[in-house]
């Protein structure tokens, strides 16, 4: 899962208000990686926090009131901190390709089959549990977690972003399909990049022909220029719609590019 964030989260990412963001997060919050083992704990006690006090997912995890699996060992974690209190209020996790070699898959292997993005692979990085504590979800969080996402990418020479983007199914699933259906054809993935979901939702049966509402950040990476790889996996852990993003680096818009990095 790569991310579960309310709706009422800002609809303009990226960026209706660059400066004003950028501003706000020198101001307030900042953007670092993990360095010790309590700054991992303090990114898996905030997902905890999030995904299963907020959200309801069911955790399997061996350390109480945290969300830990055998893939945070072998990831970076990406993490914003409110200045003032040095909490920890947003985090992502990066699992590089070497790191995901190692493991033997990446998390999406879960949920999809990659057999067409093989040859991606060795410069393909995933994200995934991605979050932001309730208080604190604002442009100005997001625009310091993608510009930490930007750096690394260039700094490592990557050429490619995957992540299992999430949507609620608290409705029973329907607006989840609405959102697929009503894509875009310039959203989808060339078919030679395509995954097959492990445990397919039946958008057929679901969807009801109701407008969708496209969870703020999946609209994010669609502007960023991801692509949506294919139908959508149902989490039951987490009770969502997974849809596989693939960005690759070079369908990046440029000027959303150059302030990211130069953010960091």
């Amino acid at each position: 899962m790569l991310e579960i964030l309310s709706p009422s989260f800002t609809d303009a990412l990226p960026f209706a208000n660059a400066q004003t963001d950028a501003s706000i997060a020198g101001s307030r919050y900042r953007v670092s990686y993990a360095h010790t083992p309590s700054d991992v704990l303090a990114a898996q006690r905030l997902r905890y926090k999030v995904f299963a006090e907020e959200l309801g997912a069911h955790l399997d995890t061996r350390f109480a009131e945290h969300d830990i699996d055998h893939y945070d060992a072998h990831c970076e974690h990406l993490l914003v901190r409110e200045i003032s209190s040095d909490k920890v209020i947003g985090t992502y996790r990066i699992l590089p390709p070497t790191a995901a070699k190692r493991i033997g898959n990446y998390y999406s292997d879960n949920e999809f089959f990659l057999n067409r993005l093989q040859h991606l692979r060795p410069r393909m990085v995933e994200v995934g549990r991605s979050c932001i504590h309730q208080d604190h979800r604002s442009g100005a969080v997001i625009t310091l977690l993608w510009a930490g996402l930007a750096e690394y990418m260039v700094r490592n020479n990557y050429d490619y972003l995957i992540g299992c983007a999430s949507i609620g199914m608290a409705d029973g699933g329907h607006n989840a399909a609405n959102v697929f259906q009503q894509l875009d054809s310039t959203a989808m993935a060339p078919i030679e990049y395509h995954a097959f979901p492990q445990h397919r939702l039946p958008h057929e049966a679901l969807a009801n022909g109701l407008p969708a509402l496209v969870p703020p950040l999946i609209k994010g990476y669609l502007r960023l220029g991801a692509w949506v790889c294919g139908e959508p996996a149902w989490d039951p852990d987490f009770n969502t719609a997974d849809l596989l993003i693939l960005l690759p680096m070079a369908r990046m818009n440029k000027r959303y590019l150059r302030h990211f990095v130069k953010s960091v």
